[in-house]
Formats: structure tokens, sequence, C-alpha cells
């Protein structure tokens, strides 16, 4: 299933991301994503300026993180859900096309999450220490 590739990645989309990985603010931000059935591509659903919601099943969330050695970084976090009750085709449209957007867009940081419920800030840190 790793080459599963369900739907592609908006044009504008991908652009829209590159941006919003070199942007020069400082505050937290996100860009929901969402998949387009009928055109089988991945768009643009809404962007936020702070953000730490999963309202979606794909969000990259541009978010400020304080390294133990005073360090501040703002990594680009891509998070998958697949929540408990979403639609089995839905399910397998987003897993399918998951692995193309990581890969178009060159994420680094993607996260899976299984309760959105889960999705906070602490639990956002504790997976970026694991990348120093």
């Amino acid at each position: 299933s790793e080459s599963l590739v369900v739907c592609d990645v908006d044009g504008d989309l991908v652009k829209k991301l590159r941006e919003f990985r070199f942007r020069k603010a400082t505050n937290n931000a996100a860009i929901i994503m969402k998949i387009d059935k009928d055109k089988q591509l991945v768009i643009l659903d809404e962007e936020h300026e702070v953000r730490l919601c999963l309202s979606s099943l794909f969000q990259t969330e541009n978010y400020k993180y304080e390294h133990s050695d005073g360090r501040v970084s703002y990594p680009l976090c891509f998070i998958f859900s697949s929540p408990v009750g979403c639609k089995p085709e839905q399910q397998m449209m987003y897993a399918g096309s998951k692995n193309k957007l990581v890969q178009t867009v060159q994420l680094t940081k993607v996260f899976e999450i299984r309760n959105t419920e889960d999705l906070t800030e602490e639990w956002l840190r504790e997976k970026l220490g694991f990348f120093g």
C-alpha cells in the first residue's frame, strides 16, 4: 500500500505549502487540506493563524518549537488523522494519498494520530523532541 496513490496534489496547494514552510511569521499557523473526491485531488481547505486542533484528516502546522538548549525553530509538521468512525472509503482515499502529498511537498516531520482529542501542544512537543 506504500505505492498506492488515490489522489494527486493540487499545484496551487503545493505552492502554498512551500511558501508556508518558509514564511517569516513567528506565530503558530495551520493549513487544513481536504480531498476533492470528484477531481481526485488534495486541495486547500482552510488556513488558520493560531491552531492546534485537528479538524481534517490532513493538516500542516508551522509550529514554534523551543528546544531544551534554548534554540527556537519553526518546523513544518504534517499531521495525518484516521479518526474512529470515519467512513472506510474516506479513510482509504486519505491514506492512499498521504504518501504522494508527503513526497510532493517534501515533508519530513510526519505524524499520525488516531484520536483527534489527543492532539495537544504536549503531544506535538513530545513528537518533535525525537528530532532534537
